[in-house]
């Protein structure tokens, strides 16, 4: 039949590339390695050092989850292979859906382990913090935060991470002025990377009486939690703190009390805010542990002479400056400018399908010419 030499051949196609994914994948050392946790995990004491039992535990986590996917990716071939051969002896027609959608799911999850082994920089795997400012459009680019912020929590909930707020400033009148998110589950800094930027938003405004189209901005400031205690030097006379009454909503957002610390990078203009914590102190830390990161990895990007980085390319929330445009009217498109990435349906996206157009960013990051970066 057609259809199952047609299966068959896109199957074949398949064969040399899982190949090629084990070898990337280095499942050989990977094995050696979580032999080599366990055996410290049995060892007198090993829990005795919390932070460092659960680093142990979460690298352990890591391996085994690629392990377990590549061996299941594995079985799905040969699953195929299998029905296949059931499909040209019974000849049954019914067949071809069911193995149709095996084939789906494989290249589906073939294409999302293979993006895996392009998460290789230091701190892909580590949590995302991720803060959003509305730009210019007043409040209709508050709103377009808050909407921003909805599509990035949904996709986090998608992908089994759990999503913490450290700092919210409502809008005026609707939406947000910022939020700041820290994303946790692993490779959450090496896929929400790619949203870095400005992101600009098209459609007739409902807070326009005349009905009439509109454009607005937020910008997207993404950088890796780095937990481990920088050596990054941070001298009293260069920075200021502010404390001040947390402005979110309370409940399970944010803590209302007056708490919340506002550090400014006096040298650099680099702001960080955190009001989740339960005391004073605990957002200081937080506050000075996101700080240290954005210092740590801005002078490693200097050190490589390069002009982006954790604070990227400093561009104004306007017009000419975006990244991804996401158009509602006349038409629904939302199109990335880096990578060309186009997905139709619009209200899809904004509901956390951006799945795409992080996997075009991971590819498009890997293959464009050095003279680039």
């Amino acid at each position: 039949m057609v259809e199952l030499d047609q299966i068959k051949f896109t199957l074949g196609t398949y064969k040399e590339p899982l190949k090629e994914l084990k070898g990337s994948l280095d499942l050989e050392n990977k094995a050696l390695r979580i032999e080599e946790i366990e055996g410290i995990m049995e060892e007198p004491g090993f829990w005795d050092d919390t932070e460092k039992s659960q680093a142990y535990m979460k690298e352990l986590k890591n391996l085994k989850d690629t392990a377990e996917e590549y061996k299941a990716l594995e079985q799905s071939y040969e699953d195929i292979e299998t029905l296949l051969e059931m499909g040209y002896e019974e000849e049954d027609p019914e067949l071809i859906p069911e193995i149709q959608k095996e084939l789906d799911d494989f290249t589906g999850k073939f294409d999302e382990l293979r993006l895996g082994t392009l998460l290789c920089d230091e701190y892909d795997s580590e949590n995302a913090i991720l803060s959003l400012h509305a730009g210019a459009g007043g409040t209709e680019a508050m709103d377009w935060c808050a909407m921003l912020d909805r599509m990035y929590e949904r996709w986090a909930a998608n992908k089994g991470f759990e999503v913490e707020v450290l700092d919210i400033l409502e809008g005026d009148e609707a939406g947000l002025k910022s939020v700041t998110l820290e994303v946790k589950g692993t490779n959450a800094y090496g896929y929400l990377k790619s949203e870095h930027g400005v992101h600009r938003l098209v459609r007739i405004s409902p807070f326009n009486a005349a009905g009439k189209r509109q454009t607005s901005f937020v910008s997207c400031d993404v950088m890796p939690d780095i937990e481990q205690d920088l050596d990054v030097e941070v001298a009293d006379e260069d920075i200021r703190i502010d404390v001040f009454r947390s402005s979110g909503a309370g409940g399970q957002k944010v803590n209302k009390t007056s708490s919340a610390i506002r550090i400014t990078h006096i040298p650099t203009g680099i702001v960080v805010q955190c009001q989740n914590e339960r005391s004073q102190y605990q957002n200081k830390d937080k506050a000075m542990q996101m700080l240290k990161a954005k210092l740590y990895l801005l002078k490693q990007q200097e050190n490589a002479d390069k002009e982006s980085g954790i604070r990227g390319e400093q561009k104004d929330i306007n017009f000419g400056s975006q990244i991804r445009s996401y158009v509602l009217q006349p038409y629904t498109m939302v199109k990335d400018t880096r990578t060309q990435q186009e997905v139709a349906n619009a209200l899809g996206v904004l509901d956390g399908n951006i799945d795409p157009f992080i996997n075009a960013y991971l590819k498009w990051i890997h293959t464009k010419p050095v003279a680039e970066e």
